[in-house]
């Protein structure tokens, strides 16, 4: 039989990521460290929004903050994180396409 240890943090993982918003979050901290502010100005999300979404992100153990003086950067946690994102994405994207051919 399989080992089902894991699983039931790997499901909690794919709850904390099923929300667009995070995953938008989470795109764009793999591209650099980032502010509150920052991402607020680059999703368009209101402050507390984007507060409430990295506090869940932090929870998960997906996204560390960064104090430096009063500001505080977001990045992600590790490599795998937006190894998860971008597999996700380009899953769906083919999943797009295989039902457009169909």
């Amino acid at each position: 039989m399989r080992d089902d240890q894991g699983l039931s943090e790997a499901a909690q993982l794919f709850k904390v990521l099923g929300n667009e918003s995070r995953l938008r979050l989470l795109r764009l901290l793999g591209e650099a460290p980032l502010t509150v502010g920052e991402l607020v100005a680059a999703t368009g999300l209101s402050q507390p929004l984007v507060s409430q979404h990295l506090r869940s992100l932090k929870e998960a153990g997906l996204v560390t903050p960064d104090r430096r003086g009063q500001s505080v950067s977001y990045q992600l946690a590790d490599e795998h994180v937006s190894h998860i994102v971008d597999d996700a994405v380009a899953h769906a994207q083919e999943s797009d396409t295989t039902k457009s051919a169909d």
